[in-house]
């Protein structure tokens, strides 16, 4: 028995010294190696689908039986070659897909999940070209922001905090290389010791229990002990599926039916046997951490019902091949797909339906709020959108249910860049009015038609937040809304945008109790987009004392919110003659918060 457990502890010094020798000098990240699909030899900044660490490459590429392919504008293209010297990639497309101007249409198009990268069309096949033929061929060249670039170069990886700043992991540096021979012949040592005292209990408990390992297997093949396993599913009330429904459901999750990625994981289409559309998340590889955002899903998807939040099929049990979550299908893709992603095109969705987006989008995360629930990642890429425009609100992976009587959970800062409360970022607090931050940015996007987070804009201007603050603390109000709106045209348009943009910048306050409420928000869109107030004194009903008044109506979508009437926000410096010095006394949520 120990000259088992010495000669493990011998192999692992043996492989120390080795790791040690080869190490030095090496400034490489490990986790993010190339990798070889068919003859293409991919690497930065690509990287293969899907990866565990979102940060090995800026656009992912699919391997189906040797043939890589790659999205673009929600299309699939064979990637023929990649030549990383000049930096061109050959994608290979269906003719169908053909069109005389596609370089016009492929020019400079956005990606919305990495912001260090962008795509020029240099090259299409001639004007001889017949589409009788069965494929096309087209080049681009990609041009990689020069601060990400440059953190590669150094053997980094590039990112964003939370804050939308840009930040450079270089991973492994020479001068800790001593540091890390000592750690390992630390673990070396701990094993050494741990694998004799394993080897001595399993050698005890082998002679108390000799059929245990025979017990076990029966138990977890018989039909009655695995119903207890997946008995959790039952107690929430979804239906459970099986990995190989929802595999033949997605044809194998192949890369032609992905409709997004995300941080936890992958978004496919699906068809169910009984017709249904879905879509199928494929959370990554599964761990605790992952395991604990599944639970959490199903479990306050299960609890709520509201027609702007999107609706849970069912799952697969937590013990399956695979964690995988059965959502409703909503087909016409994201908010942010439509105000500055690959379907936004200038003046195609109008200030109405922006409009009616911020209201719906505003019911449910009131309607959350009334349920106890932060949702904690509030973003236009998680608000989907149906074929008449309809909102549906998705993804909670990152929710927190809260107990009653508390007013805030502390818990380290989770979100997207761009999107999280910086009071919540430095403090560590979760309450409601993180979301109300959140919110305020996507009704930045919609008036301005701008990404959260662009490295592409000036330094002080690529957190759309302290952009959108500076212009209407300004009163520049022209520079921010989009001029497709109809912001120079149309008076109603004009007053309604710049309304919504004051609405946003109480949201934005850096203090969160000078924020208001989700119903606050509600009920001032509410008066926005029926020109009450506009009509009334062109100000939102500001009392005397520059504070704007608001009356709670009674909600359809959650009678179950109560708040308090004529609460008081802050306003804009120019609009207030005395800024608002006391603190709110109603609760965030419910008066639990």
């Amino acid at each position: 028995m120990a000259s088992v457990s010495l000669f493990v502890f011998l192999v692992l010094l043996h492989l120390v010294l080795l790791h040690s020798a080869d190490g030095k000098g090496k400034r490489e990240n490990p986790i993010c190696e190339p990798f070889q699909c068919g003859k293409v030899n991919i690497s930065f900044p690509f990287t293969q689908i899907p990866h565990p660490f979102q940060f090995c490459g800026l656009m992912h590429v699919g391997c189906d039986e040797q043939n890589p392919m790659i999205h673009l504008t929600e299309r699939p293209y064979e990637v023929i070659n990649i030549s990383y010297t000049p930096q061109q990639i050959c994608v290979r497309g269906p003719s169908e897909y053909w069109d005389t101007n596609i370089c016009n249409y492929l020019d400079k198009f956005p990606f919305p999940y990495s912001p260090f990268i962008s795509f020029k069309c240099i090259h299409t096949p001639d004007s001889t070209f017949h589409k009788d033929e069965p494929n096309f061929e087209f080049v681009l060249e990609w041009n990689v922001s020069d601060d990400c670039s440059g953190c590669h170069g150094k053997g980094g990886l590039c990112g964003l905090h939370l804050d939308g700043e840009f930040y450079c992991d270089l991973g492994r540096e020479e001068n800790k290389d001593n540091n890390k021979v000592v750690i390992l012949l630390a673990v070396g040592c701990a094993v050494f010791f741990k694998s004799t005292l394993f080897f001595i209990i399993w050698h005890l408990y082998k002679k108390k229990y000799p059929s245990s390992k025979l017990l076990a297997r029966n138990t977890y093949s018989d039909p009655s002990s695995r119903s207890e396993v997946e008995g959790w599913s039952v107690y929430y009330g979804v239906p459970v599926f099986s990995y190989n429904e929802l595999e033949k459901a997605t044809d194998n999750f192949h890369v032609e039916k992905e409709l997004g990625n995300g941080g936890f994981g992958t978004v496919y289409h699906g068809k169910l046997h009984d017709g249904r559309e879905v879509a199928v998340k494929r959370l990554y590889r599964p761990n605790y951490r992952r395991v604990e955002q599944f639970i959490n899903e199903v479990e306050i998807l299960t609890r709520l019902r509201h027609k702007n939040l999107v609706s849970l099929y069912g799952c697969t049990s937590r013990h399956s091949r695979e964690l995988l979550l059965v959502y409703e299908y909503i087909p016409n893709g994201t908010v942010a797909d439509h105000i500055h992603g690959h379907q936004a095109t200038p003046g195609s969705l109008t200030w109405p339906t922006r409009m009616s987006i911020a209201i719906e989008t505003a019911s449910a995360l009131a309607y959350l709020h009334a349920s106890d629930i932060i949702h904690r990642d509030v973003k236009t890429n998680n608000i989907l959108l149906d074929d008449n425009f309809c909102v549906k609100v998705a993804d909670f992976g990152l929710s927190r249910l809260f107990p009653n009587d508390v007013s805030h959970v502390s818990t380290a800062p989770q979100g997207t860049p761009g999107y999280v409360d910086p009071e919540y970022r430095q403090c560590y607090q979760l309450t409601s009015k993180s979301d109300v931050y959140s919110f305020g940015v996507v009704l930045m996007e919609l008036i301005s038609s701008l990404p959260a987070v662009d490295v592409f804009r000036h330094n002080n201007e690529i957190n759309l937040a302290k952009l959108a603050v500076n212009k209407i603390e300004k009163c520049a109000f022209h520079e921010l809304i989009d001029p497709h709106l109809g912001f120079e045209s149309d008076e109603g348009v004009r007053t309604m945008t710049i309304l919504v943009a004051k609405l946003a910048f109480q949201c934005l306050q850096q203090d969160k109790e000078m924020r208001p409420s989700m119903d606050e928000v509600l009920e001032a869109l509410k008066k926005i987009q029926s020109g009450k107030d506009a009509h009334e004194d062109q100000e939102m009903a500001y009392d005397d004392a520059g504070i704007l008044n608001v009356q709670q109506p009674a909600s359809p979508d959650h009678d179950e919110v109560h708040v308090l009437r004529n609460k008081r926000l802050p306003l804009l410096p120019e609009d207030v003659t005395d800024f608002w010095t006391s603190r709110s006394t109603t609760p965030n949520v419910r008066s639990t918060f």
